[in-house]
């Protein structure tokens, strides 16, 4: 006779392997990822916390626990495993971007790229994988609750999924139903399977912004009177944009920790070449918003512009280059949409950094490569823009941790600073050392490519980490303004090729106060690029440079604009 008291008697342990069992199909991957130090635990957190949603209809059929799960767990299963042998050969996570690249890729590309699936690592991987999916699966056990407990358990996971995230956003900050939306899709992408369902939605959502800033694009019409005093000469033309680099923590720049040795060396060898200037700053400490500006002829003053004047992808394209856009910034996300449509007016783009965390370990290094393939291209008119992932937050993902030169407290360090901020303060000079690396590696391909031409480096913003008295400051905020998180590098390599025939002496322009919003006159100057509506004024390179007022501040809201040479350093 059955024991029906025990029988009925809730179990902790089944509750407890029923949670590890759908656990399993999502956070597996993801607890891999931050022990092996790739990212951090944001996509540990919410596959654990959304993938406890299927705990739902297994306390709800408690006697059909196993077909339940059973059912579940194949599409768990099968969507998990697609993402983890993705994982396998590729080195990082599925997201929306690489729904993009595989979307827009061609044929045979598509077909590279699912080649690279079956391996004999991949089917061991797959085998393991599905071998402890069956083993745990074995183990459910009913989870007896009285069906009020069951519906209360429901709806509280219901609650804390769904609910707290409406009330935070819709109510406590009164944002559109669309941000909560989108806010709980970024949380769902880490959990099977809505990794896809969730991405899809991401990336057609996305897409359409996209597309319709590319519409907008399309209605411009091109700079009128357009002269290229260049003509017909082969030459290539490089923009490098780095990220979240302050001038301030450069040795190049007078600091005194040896963060730039390479720069520096650059510098000394070929001062005819590289030119080094001193007081450069951005308009804005936002990369979407201090881009829509640089690469635009958009101003603090005339935000306006933007939508009626072409890009300098487009001017470039005018003036009959073929264009390339190399990126190791994150493609297809909410905030770069932008930016993925500034790419897609090149010619050739290369999407190199396709996770689902930006706080992940893929390095700048990746450029080089397709660097030095558009470098080779046969075009005769090349204009290359290259983006680097830089010194963003989190710093220790963006340098090998072999590549760590500065660990412990000096006397450069402020005094007040804790353990943890010692430990960023040292990330961030870290993150300083590698992208010298990658900057000058750029600068010597360029220059071993022999290509007639020049290479411009600025940083979209800078990045105060504790720099700034009392030393509490670790970012950026337009809020609180600092001059660290304004100042940025901006370097000028001429090949000697192009020193030939251009002899423009551009180190006794160094010390000129600009900001990079009028970037767009003086990459057109130096170009040799004249159009109605060029203002030499504005350009750093020109005789009849002026310097203009650096306002800094949101120019959609007027009262909060100020200029930054009346900021305290």
């Amino acid at each position: 006779m059955v024991n029906t008291t025990q029988t009925n008697k809730f179990s902790w342990s089944s509750l407890l392997w029923l949670l590890i069992y759908f656990w399993y199909f999502s956070s597996i991957l993801q607890l891999y990822v931050v022990v092996t130090g790739q990212s951090n635990t944001i996509g540990l957190r919410d596959s654990l916390l959304y993938s406890s949603l299927w705990i739902i209809p297994a306390l709800l059929f408690p006697k059909k626990i196993r077909l339940v799960a059973g059912l579940i767990g194949i599409v768990l299963w099968l969507s998990s495993v697609i993402a983890l042998a993705y994982f396998v050969v590729y080195g990082h996570q599925l997201s929306q971007s690489v729904m993009f690249v595989m979307f827009e890729t061609n044929t045979n590309e598509a077909g590279e790229f699912l080649r690279q699936y079956f391996s004999f690592k991949v089917v061991g991987v797959i085998l393991a994988y599905t071998l402890v999916a069956i083993f745990l699966w074995t183990r459910l056990k009913p989870v007896t609750l009285p069906t009020t407990g069951r519906i209360g358990v429901s709806l509280l996971i219901l609650i804390i999924l769904f609910g707290v995230p409406y009330y935070n956003k819709a109510i406590k900050q009164d944002r559109p139903l669309s941000n909560v939306t989108s806010y709980i899709n970024s949380k769902l992408a880490y959990a099977a399977p809505w990794q896809f369902v969730s991405g899809y939605f991401l990336y057609k959502n996305q897409l359409a912004n996209m597309e319709e800033l590319i519409r907008d694009n399309n209605k411009i019409p091109p700079l009128e009177n357009f002269v290229d005093a260049n003509g017909n000469t082969p030459r290539t033309f490089v923009l490098v944009i780095g990220e979240s680099t302050s001038r301030d923590r450069m040795s190049l720049y007078g600091y005194q920790r040896p963060t730039t040795p390479e720069l520096v060396q650059l510098a000394q060898d070929y001062p005819a070449n590289l030119s080094v200037f001193n007081d450069v700053v951005t308009s804005r400490p936002y990369t979407i918003e201090a881009l829509q500006q640089v690469l635009t002829f958009a101003s603090q003053t005339e935000p306006e512009l933007f939508n009626s004047r072409p890009s300098i992808m487009n001017m470039m394209k005018q003036a009959g280059f073929k264009t390339f856009w190399i990126t190791n910034q994150q493609t297809m996300t909410e905030r770069n949409t932008l930016l993925t449509a500034f790419s897609r007016q090149t010619d050739k783009q290369y999407y190199l950094n396709n996770d689902m965390a930006q706080s992940s370990r893929i390095y700048d290094d990746v450029v080089l490569e397709p660097f030095k393939e558009a470098l080779a291209d046969p075009a005769e008119k090349k204009f290359i823009v290259v983006h680097l992932l830089g010194t963003h937050m989190r710093y220790e993902f963006r340098y090998p941790e072999d590549k760590a030169i500065f660990t412990n407290k000096d006397s450069l360090i402020p005094a007040n600073l804790k353990d943890d901020e010692i430990k960023d303060y040292n990330a961030y000079d870290n993150a300083q050392h590698y992208n010298d690396y990658v900057v000058s590696s750029l600068i010597k391909d360029f220059d071993s490519s022999k290509e007639n031409g020049f290479l411009v480096f600025f940083s979209d913003h800078g990045e105060d980490v504790f720099d700034t008295p009392p030393h509490e400051m670790l970012g950026r905020s337009e809020g609180k303004p600092t001059k660290v998180m304004y100042n940025i590098p901006f370097l000028v390599w001429q090949s000697p090729e192009w020193l030939q025939t251009h002899q423009s002496d551009l180190n006794s322009k160094t010390t000129r106060p600009f900001s990079t919003m009028d970037f767009i006159y003086a990459w057109s100057d130096l170009a040799g690029l004249n159009y109605t509506g060029f203002e030499p004024e504005k350009s750093l390179f020109n005789a009849e440079f002026k310097p203009q007022p650096r306002y800094i501040g949101d120019p959609d809201k007027k009262s909060s604009l100020m200029l930054y040479d009346d900021l305290k350093k």
